[in-house]
């Protein structure tokens, strides 16, 4: 098979791995010294590997469970510069693990996204000030179930949290004064005051 983008070969084994039963990870990849461009690339059964030797504590009451078992499946790519595509130069299809059923494909990871209407109903929702779980059952109700979302509430926390978090991108400080002058514009009565130190 030829492509034309990585995105387009991720997003081939991705919807792959979605109608077989198994999710996906990106893996290893070159690039040119010279252009940078990408040269090659290795996508993966999210259970390729093993762990590493555990070095918590032995007496930890939930240890995180074991999700790795070596499986050997991959798709790997590669950049023919004669055609300008990336082509399929290794394929392997064989797991070692007992794959998905259709039913909870919508919660492995890679299968996981929430658009971008579902991005903007995340933010009116989290703006109205409607708690993550409520907005998250308006949503499922809205979709039918929750298989047809697309994403679980997890995701939708993540999102939040990392669109909070982008809002600081100038500092707490900064964030709170344009918080209070955007207040103070929709709000006559309210006031507010600064005290700076020596920083």
């Amino acid at each position: 098979m030829e492509f034309d983008t990585e995105q387009e070969a991720y997003d081939f084994y991705n919807a792959y791995g979605g109608r077989v039963g198994f999710s996906i990870r990106k893996q290893y990849f070159t690039n040119g010294r010279k252009t940078g461009k990408l040269l090659m690339r290795l996508f993966t059964c999210c259970k390729e590997g093993v762990r590493k030797k555990d070095r918590r504590d032995k007496h930890t009451k939930t240890p995180r469970a074991e999700t790795r078992t070596g499986c050997g499946a991959r798709m790997h790519i590669k950049y023919d510069e004669a055609k300008g595509k990336y082509l399929v130069d290794n394929f392997v299809d064989s797991h070692n693990h007992p794959l998905i059923i259709d039913e909870c494909t919508h919660i492995m990871p890679s299968q996981r996204c929430i658009s971008s209407v579902q991005a903007i109903e995340v933010d009116l929702a989290s703006d109205s000030g409607i708690a993550t779980r409520n907005s998250y059952e308006l949503m499922t109700r809205q979709a039918g179930c929750k298989e047809s979302i697309g994403y679980i509430k997890l995701d939708q926390q993540n999102y939040i949290r990392t669109r909070k978090q982008n809002e600081f991108q100038y500092g707490e400080a900064a964030w709170l004064t344009n918080y209070f002058v955007s207040h103070a514009c929709d709000d006559p009565l309210f006031f507010y005051a600064l005290q700076l130190d020596a920083e």
